[in-house]
């Protein structure tokens, strides 16, 4: 099919081999509902209402978007929707609610038929729609000029409309609408619906509606999400794991503000296109913004939306408003963007030398490489372990994907950690097989250990433990190199005040000069310290200046060390060692990346103040 619309207890189609209407119901699929006079007819858009459908004549492989349209009806043989003057005229884009059809004309303007249209007062339209969608008994769309919304029809399906944002996809449902936002593809929603239903945090390339509930496909990953938004349940609705497609193919090039979907990038050596039409092209919008704790790094291109990327990866100036982040060291900027450099020179030449190569596909992930207690799960089993990875069961999302809470059938609970689509597509099974080797062998009282995986589907994920103690931790997501992010808010207590550090980065085999980000750790480390000396959080607007690190190191460098002790909790009666502690604060900290300590240097360094009667 190259298009769907469902109605009442039916589904009605567009085949992508001829253009052909083909309609039916869930209890015999095979069967064309469609009536005899309108079977062979080729159709470019088609609409379902409650109990009847409405078709726009043309071809949907044609450029040509406008045409005459045809309606029929399924649960009477009245001709209640034939309407000369419809019939005379010319349409661009349709909708069907219960009892009426709405559509765009090509000369500008909207006009409603059927039997229950004369609820609509359309004379004062006059605008051009790129999308419409409707309720049962009311109808929103899209604005060619301002992309904003305007509705008509019940008041009471509608609620307050959103005033001032713009969309780029819409969806309807009996008495609710939602709506994809321009800027950063998170969805929007209005009429009756219960907010906190409606997930956020997450851009979508398309949505869909039932009467009481909206679906949508997740840009991060391709996966289908579902939610309610009438507070009623979905009855235990699970939606296929499977990568979805992102959209409808296009027979037309995608034009200004759109990007074509790069069906490559899924890395199938024989997958180089989802249309079954070679001409034809996903065609989505492009994004501006991303959602909140993500910024921008690229902007859209003719093959590639923009992409978002973790703040915590935030490196530049370019950045720093988006995740409200205080600027790095001169130095460190510098040293940076040194290694980025690199890394592009030696992106581009591996690159080359992989296109040169003839593709190889690629084998299946071994499960012989990890032994002892690593275990293969199923991917069934961590399916209902989450809830159909559903969006409650999320402790954390990042750049990598998502990480969910999971209860085994064994009632243990644990962490697992699913890659997204992005993750998918850039690492082959040869790095992925790479990464989980050198995971099963980490074993150690200080990380969080590793307990199995699953490679099912091309899905990828990750099964860590979970302890009661560590549960509440909202985990970070990042690529699996150098840590690049030690904070407090990844290093882990225990009941036994026992440290672990969490999302442990590894250095992967095709890294090779990470001396860049073992001294940012460092860095880091040295803020985590900081912290702990201060009680202070990292950036905190109620001091000044708002950085820890720009408020602490001046005070340090000027001997007044006991200004920036917390003073919430009672001093030890001996504080030498704490001062010991901010000097080994203050050498990680250099702003020269070169003269930071390593860090068995600084964990040296510990061991000495804490043999000297460090006492808390």
């Amino acid at each position: 099919m190259a298009s769907l619309s469902g109605g009442e207890e039916f589904i009605c189609g567009i085949t992508s081999n001829n253009s052909q209407a083909f309609c039916f119901n869930i209890s015999n699929p095979g069967k064309n509902l469609v009536p005899n006079s309108f079977k062979y007819n080729s159709y470019s858009q088609i609409a379902s209402g409650k109990y009847h459908a409405c078709a726009i004549k043309g071809s949907y492989f044609s450029s040509v978007e406008y045409g005459n349209v045809d309606c029929w009806e399924f649960q009477t043989s009245l001709d209640s929707f034939h309407n000369s003057y419809i019939d005379s005229l010319v349409f661009r884009r349709i909708a069907s609610g219960d009892g009426f059809s709405c559509g765009v004309i090509k000369e500008g303007g909207v006009v409603c038929w059927g039997p229950k249209s004369t609820n609509f007062d359309v004379s004062a339209i006059s605008g051009e729609f790129e999308i419409l969608a409707s309720g049962r008994g009311s109808v929103c769309g899209v604005s060619n000029v301002s992309s904003e919304v305007e509705c008509w029809g019940d008041s009471n399906e509608l609620g307050s409309l959103p005033v001032g944002t713009r969309f780029v996809g819409l969806s309807a449902g009996a008495s609710h609408f939602c709506g994809v936002r321009e800027d950063n593809h998170e969805v929007e929603c209005w009429g009756n619906i219960v907010p906190d239903m409606i997930p956020r945090g997450s851009g979508f390339t398309s949505i869909a509606s039932s009467d009481y509930a909206t679906c949508g496909v997740r840009e991060v990953d391709l996966v289908l999400d579902c939610w309610g938004v009438h507070g009623k349940s979905l009855k235990d609705y699970s939606p296929p794991l499977q990568l979805c497609s992102p959209g409808v193919c296009w027979p037309s090039s995608c034009g200004h503000g759109k990007f074509a979907f790069n069906a490559s990038l899924l890395n199938e050596p024989e997958l180089t296109n989802l249309c079954v039409r070679q001409d034809s092209k996903i065609c989505l919008p492009c994004g501006t913004n991303c959602s909140e704790g993500f910024f921008p790094s690229s902007t859209c291109s003719e093959n590639a939306d923009r992409i978002c990327t973790a703040c915590s990866l935030c490196q530049n100036s370019s950045c720093w408003d988006v995740c409200g982040l205080h600027s790095l060291s001169g130095i460190e900027l510098q040293e940076r963007e040194i290694r980025k450099l690199v890394i592009i020179i030696g992106s581009s030449a591996r690159k080359w030398w992989r296109l040169s190569r003839t593709p190889i596909p690629e084998p299946p992930i071994s499960v012989s490489m990890c032994v002892g207690e690593t275990q293969v799960f199923r991917l069934s089993e961590l399916k209902d372990a989450t809830h159909g990875f559903k969006e409650f069961s999320e402790l954390g999302r990042g750049s990598f994907g998502f990480v969910y809470k999971a209860i085994l059938t064994d009632g243990r609970q644990v962490a697992v950690k699913r890659a997204n689509a992005a993750t998918i597509i850039h690492k082959n099974s040869r790095e992925f097989e790479t990464e989980l080797e050198i995971l099963c062998t980490v074993r150690h009282g200080n990380i969080v250990n590793l307990l199995g995986y699953c490679a099912e589907m091309g899905e990828r994920l990750l099964v860590y433990e979970l302890r009661e103690d560590l549960s509440t931790f909202t985990m970070k997501l990042h690529r699996p190199i150098v840590h690049r992010d030690v904070k407090t808010s990844n290093i882990l207590l225990d009941s036994e005040w026992v440290a672990r550090i969490a999302d442990f980065g590894i250095v992967s085999a095709n890294d090779r000069d990470v001396n860049g980000d073992v001294e940012t750790d460092v860095y880091n480390f040295g803020i985590v310290l900081l912290e702990m000396l201060t009680g202070r959080k990292t950036y905190d607007r109620d001091y000044e200046p708002p950085g820890i690190v720009e408020w602490a190191l001046p005070l340090m460098s000027r001997g007044r060390v006991a200004a920036i002790i917390d003073r919430n909790i009672p001093l030890p009666r001996n504080v030498e060692p704490l001062l010991k502690l901010a000097d080994v604060a203050e050498l990680t900290l250099r702003e020269n990346p070169g003269e930071r300590p390593s860090m068995s240097n600084v964990v040296t360094l510990l061991d000495q103040i804490v043999k000297i009667g460090l006492i808390f």
